[in-house]
C-alpha cells in the first residue's frame, strides 16, 4: 500500500500575513465501492485558507489519483483526503466537499470540514 501522504507536495504560502481562501476542484476523481467493486465517480472541492504551507497542485492530482483502486466508502475517503491535507498543511480552515456521482437513485454529497482554534494569550 502506498503511503499516500507521500505523494503530496507543498510551496511557502506567499501571503501568510492575510487570510484568503484557495479553492480546487477536481472533477474526475474515481474510487470504488469496497461492497461491489465498481467504481464511484465524484468531483472533489478543496477549500482553504492556508497558514504558511499550499499544496502544490500536480502532487495533488496524482495523490487523488491514487484512490482510483482502493475499496473505500464515500464517507471514508472524505474524511481521509481532509485528515491528511490537515496533516500536510495545517491550514487556519479547510473544507472538502465530495459530490459522488448517482448511483442506485441516490446523489451523495459528503462535506468535512475543520477550523484550526484560535489559541489563547497567555498574560504574562
Amino acid at each position: 500500500m502506498v503511503d499516500k501522504l507521500k505523494l503530496l507536495e507543498t510551496f511557502p504560502n506567499p501571503n501568510p500575513e492575510r487570510d484568503y481562501t484557495i479553492i480546487h476542484t477536481a472533477p474526475e476523481f474515481t474510487s470504488l465501492c469496497p461492497k461491489t467493486g465498481q467504481p464511484d465517480f465524484a468531483t472533489i472541492i478543496l477549500e482553504y485558507i492556508p497558514d504558511k504551507l499550499c499544496v502544490e497542485l500536480k502532487s495533488y492530482k496524482f495523490y487523488l489519483q491514487s484512490y482510483r483502486n482502493e475499496g473505500i466508502y464515500f464517507e471514508a475517503v472524505t474524511n481521509k483526503i481532509l485528515n491528511d491535507l490537515i496533516e500536510l498543511l495545517q491550514p487556519r480552515y479547510i473544507k472538502i466537499t465530495a459530490r459522488f456521482n448517482t448511483r442506485g437513485g441516490i446523489h451523495s454529497d459528503i462535506i468535512a470540514e475543520q477550523r484550526r482554534k484560535k489559541l489563547k494569550k497567555k498574560f504574562v
